[in-house]
């Protein structure tokens, strides 16, 4: 990876007193940390642009998509030049201009379950930015296994929702939601999602994780939500629950078994 210079140091300078601060004088993140993303898209550009701005050295980001035309409106990293192209090569491209110094590694696939433990396990953090329940129940499980700290980043609608977990949970995804729900759920393809919203929850995401990585414990433990409509931000926090399981006294969930989760029905954002 390119060594930052003196100047492009400089705008994270700020960024980082602040995160010292946060994180009550621990190791603020650094170059050798590692962030997956899984999703190159609405939820996924504004995260990786605010990451990127924190001087996050590098980033490992999944997708398989392409971009279209009607996601543009959420997806700030792309324009109408990149209109067909896969999602992975113009992202990784737009990063690249602006942030030559950032090392990019692009995944070309989805997280399943045959391969997410093995992304989980290389990441010193993860961002799941991606838009069904399958795969949030997925990574949820994946990175909890490989003992990495997840955050959950979600929006449809006008509604964004954010959740930071730790590397043990307590609490953890499946103590708010237990298991996918069965038949068809809301999501950004039937029911349309507001641009905007979308950067409100990739840059909650991003917030959570850097201050997750810096060792701000109070970014878990709760779920965020943001109501574009009536423009409120809520966090309410989340009980453990004994009996989760995943992170609770007696798990059940010990590995990835693909019958756990349903065959995602949208993109990844």
């Amino acid at each position: 990876m390119p060594k930052a210079s003196a100047g492009q140091r400089l705008p994270h300078a700020a960024h980082g007193r602040l995160v010292d601060t946060a994180a009550r004088g621990r190791h603020r993140p650094s170059v050798a940390r590692r962030i997956l993303l899984v999703g190159a898209g609405g939820i996924g550009a504004p995260a990786a642009i605010a990451l990127a701005h924190a001087g996050v050295g590098a980033l490992t980001i999944v997708d398989d998509d392409e971009v279209e035309l009607s996601n543009l409106h959420r997806q700030i990293l792309f324009d109408d030049t990149d209109v067909g192209r896969p999602k992975l090569a113009a992202f990784t491209d737009a990063l690249a201009r602006r942030w030559p110094a950032l090392e990019v590694t692009a995944i070309v696939g989805r997280a399943l379950p045959d391969t997410a433990l093995g992304l989980c396990a290389g990441a010193s953090i993860v961002i799941d930015a991606t838009d069904n329940f399958a795969t949030r129940f997925l990574l949820a499980d994946a990175a909890h296994l490989a003992g990495v700290p997840v955050v959950h980043a979600a929006a449809v609608r006008w509604h964004a929702t954010v959740m930071g977990v730790t590397a043990v949970g307590r609490p953890c995804y499946r103590c708010l939601f237990e298991d996918p729900p069965i038949g068809p759920a809301i999501d950004c393809a039937t029911a349309g999602v507001v641009g905007p919203v979308c950067g409100v929850a990739g840059a909650l995401a991003a917030d959570r994780a850097l201050r997750i990585l810096a060792g701000d414990t109070s970014a878990t433990g709760a779920i965020t939500t943001y109501d574009g409509l009536a423009d409120r931000l809520r966090q309410l926090p989340i009980a453990a629950r004994a009996d989760c399981p995943l992170c609770g006294a007696s798990p059940t969930i010990r590995g990835v078994l693909a019958e756990r989760y349903m065959p995602p029905e949208c993109d990844l954002g």
